[in-house]
């Protein structure tokens, strides 16, 4: 049953606030394609997520692309001062009316997030960023976050919905055929961890494949490393992930002759590689220079 307006002088409420499955009905919302939409409705499941970054409260959190709102209402009801970046218009009205029932802890932003310099939205403050990411600009956002030359990052901690393969390959190791450039991106100076599994079912329409939720956290960037020269070296070694290093290196100049340095045999391929052994190579690299 739908919910009443607001008696005229009394101002909204969370009470309220319908379900967003009505929300969604209401607004005549669907989930586009186009943009890599599915909802998410469950708001037991929805309050989990928020809830993972720890306290929220007075906290500033960056969510991309919340649709009609559903991971927004459990952000805010964790007390978290939200910027949501929403490139679909026709999701405006619903989140417009969340921001009259949080006042004060809501901002939207109509735009799209790959464009947008996310630290000047944040105002130099620390913030949390939390998203069901549409699923076709998730990596490329993710790589974005995490590739950056200034360390510690502005953000606190990532959690975020991928693709269960994807979300796999951020939190692989090595050996495993899910281990590449992505999961060294992510592990190579932060604390990557799959945090909870969703089904296909809990979305609105459901995908074709499992999703889960991974949280990232920052911490201390390894010495004389820089974040272009891993770029490089990993680019370099998983570009050619079944060839020999002798062979997928030899583009990275000085890298066969770091390669002997720290001890790594040049037989190996790039998938046997640790985290810590990538690391080193490039700072062997950077030292010979």
């Amino acid at each position: 049953m739908n919910k009443a307006a607001p008696p005229p002088g009394r101002a909204a409420s969370e009470a309220d606030l319908p379900p967003i499955r009505e929300v969604i009905a209401r607004h005549g919302l669907s989930a586009s394609k186009a943009l890599g939409q599915n909802f998410l409705l469950d708001e037991q499941l929805l309050a989990r997520i928020a809830a993972l970054p720890g306290d929220l409260a007075g906290a500033r959190v960056l969510e991309v692309g919340p649709g009609p709102g559903g991971l927004t209402r459990a952000l805010l009801r964790a007390g978290a001062r939200v910027t949501a970046i929403e490139m679909d218009r026709r999701c405006l009205p619903a989140l417009a009316e969340q921001g009259q029932v949080f006042a004060g802890q809501l901002e939207v932003i109509e735009g799209d997030a790959m464009k947008l310099d996310h630290a000047a939205l944040m105002k130099g403050e620390p913030f949390h960023i939390v998203s069901n990411l549409p699923y076709n600009v998730g990596t490329a956002l993710f790589t974005r976050w995490l590739d950056g030359a200034n360390w510690p990052p502005q953000w606190r901690s990532l959690t975020l919905m991928f693709q269960r393969e994807v979300a796999d390959r951020i939190v692989a190791q090595p050996g495993t055929s899910a281990y590449g450039r992505l999961a060294v991106l992510a592990q190579w100076r932060s604390s990557a961890k799959l945090a909870l599994k969703v089904h296909r079912s809990a979305f609105t329409p459901p995908p074709k494949v499992m999703s889960a939720v991974v949280q990232v956290t920052p911490l201390q960037q390894p010495e004389d490393v820089e974040a272009k020269r891993l770029s490089q070296l990993t680019a370099a070694a998983f570009g050619q992930r079944r060839k020999m290093l002798r062979q997928s290196l030899k583009g990275v100049p000085g890298a066969l002759e770091a390669l002997s340095s720290v001890g790594i045999a040049e037989t190996r391929r790039a998938e046997t590689i640790s985290v810590a052994e990538f690391v080193a190579l490039a700072r062997a690299i950077d030292t010979q220079r």
